[in-house]
């Protein structure tokens, strides 16, 4: 029988069905971060339980933690408690612990995959939404609850109700100037925040096909912004050369027989989906959201939708959202003045995001009302940074590279955008106070993210190109 890329993959893990069809499902990695954890590891203690296999679970601290003077004692009582707990907890159970300026630590989204930790067919999960990021290697991985996480810590095995599929077709070849963040941002807009809800999703097309494992990374991270339990790509030849070499990859002859194994990871010709989508390449361009959700989306030189175009029943909540971000209905946003830029997060720090950035911005100048942070997801993309002098490219522009963490993402650390001031973001959300209380978040790639910090406003980066 014809089966799915995530079917092959589901059913070589389920361990058990239950009489109401809850499924027991095995999980291969579990990734713990410092703020879904605590009362996991608290309920292992109360039951007197030990971890069941230590050595598929890893912990880092990237959400609490600062992006400056990382040397020194966390000031934030909080953010300190937290961090101190994770480790403690990871000490405790014997587990792999990456802390802060450990060269492993960082976004556990970016680090997964550039250690090699996370692999094709594999099923991973973590107390975090973006845990839908891994699924780009051809993995099954979504986030779960902290309930779920002690439940995998004790079992290596998660209660799961089996979701529905979906195909996300892109046919045909990018333009100029469109990047994966670009493709994430357009699809979401046509899918709306909910138009995925209960599948799981699987990218193909022939756009999808010539992206760059970091593009696909990008793409998958943000599934679950329409609502999707997680989305993964296909494993090929992109997948298997990033992988090999990596810290944690299979090595000489067990590299073979992964391999092997791997190339087997697509879905048949013939197999069939709940629902299929197609939408075509050529008519991405570059992306940018006016509102208070993901969904809310447009090309970079439309203007924002009529609200007459709304449908009745959410016209309400369409201007509270355009109420929040200063805004009006039917104006364009291009060349609104801008505050903050923020180059960062699971979606979009990692070292060819800071390559494109670097790519526009270099022999020009930052803005000067602009604030620019520049947050790498890893000490490992930082170190590339270095190694490849985009770290110069950057001083020269006037901007300064910051050290890993989910940073500006989210208001859980000490980078808030203040209120009412804008905020150009490559991460992925921007629901009110994200950022911080009053901020207005504007998601973008990093192409529209480096031009806006060079000119201070909302730049279509095609012209400076």
């Amino acid at each position: 029988m014809s089966k799915t890329l995530f079917e092959k993959i589901w059913e070589k893990h389920v361990v058990d069905t239950l009489a109401d069809g809850t499924i027991q499902l095995y999980i291969d990695r579990l990734y713990c971060h410092e703020v879904t954890s605590p009362q996991a590891f608290a309920g292992l203690r109360e039951r007197g339980l030990k971890t069941f296999r230590p050595q598929q679970i890893t912990c880092i601290p990237d959400h609490n933690i600062p992006t400056l003077n990382q040397d020194k004692p966390i000031e934030d009582p909080v953010s300190k408690n937290q961090v101190d707990t994770l480790e403690k907890n990871a000490k405790d159970f014997g587990l792999a612990y990456y802390g802060l300026q450990h060269p492993k630590n960082g976004i556990i989204h970016v680090v997964g995959p550039e250690t090699g930790l996370t692999q094709p067919g594999m099923t991973i999960v973590c107390g975090d939404s973006h845990t839908s990021t891994h699924g780009a290697m051809g993995a099954i991985a979504f986030g779960i609850g902290t309930s779920e996480v002690e439940m995998t810590l004790a079992t290596q095995c998660i209660m799961q109700r089996k979701p529905k599929t979906m195909r996300i077709t892109v046919d045909g070849q990018l333009k100029p100037g469109v990047t994966a963040k670009d493709i994430a941002l357009y699809i979401i807009s046509q899918m709306t925040t909910g138009g995925a809800t209960g599948y799981f999703v699987e990218y193909a097309g022939e756009a999808i096909r010539n992206t760059t494992m970091e593009d696909r990374l990008t793409i998958c991270n943000l599934s679950i912004e329409m609502g999707a339990r997680g989305g993964m790509i296909a494993p090929d030849q992109v997948t298997f050369d990033y992988l090999k070499d990596r810290e944690f990859a299979p090595r000489e002859e067990e590299w073979d027989q992964a391999l092997a194994s791997w190339r087997k990871l697509y879905t048949d010709a013939d197999a069939v989906f709940d629902k299929e989508i197609v939408f075509h390449a050529e008519d991405i361009e570059p992306m940018i959201t006016y509102g208070t959700n993901p969904g809310m989306g447009m090309g970079i030189r439309e203007n924002i939708p009529s609200l007459e175009s709304v449908d009745e029943a959410g016209r309400i909540s369409y201007e509270k959202s355009l109420e929040y971000m200063g805004f009006q209905a039917g104006e364009p946003i291009l060349g609104k003045q801008i505050d903050y830029v923020f180059l960062g997060s699971c979606t979009n720090g990692r070292i060819e995001d800071f390559r494109a950035f670097a790519s526009l911005v270099k022999g020009k100048k930052k803005a000067d009302h602009v604030v620019a942070w520049l947050v790498p997801g890893s000490w490992l993309v930082e170190k590339q940074i270095r190694a490849e002098g985009i770290d110069q490219i950057l001083a020269d522009a006037g901007f300064e590279l910051r050290q890993p963490g989910c940073s500006a993402c989210l208001a859980m650390n000490e980078d808030k955008v203040p209120a009412g001031k804008y905020a150009v973001s490559t991460s992925n959300r921007n629901f009110e106070g994200r950022q911080g209380p009053g901020a207005r978040t504007i998601l973008a790639g990093p192409l529209v993210a480096a031009a806006a910090a060079v000119t201070g406003k909302i730049t279509d980066p095609r012209e400076l190109i």
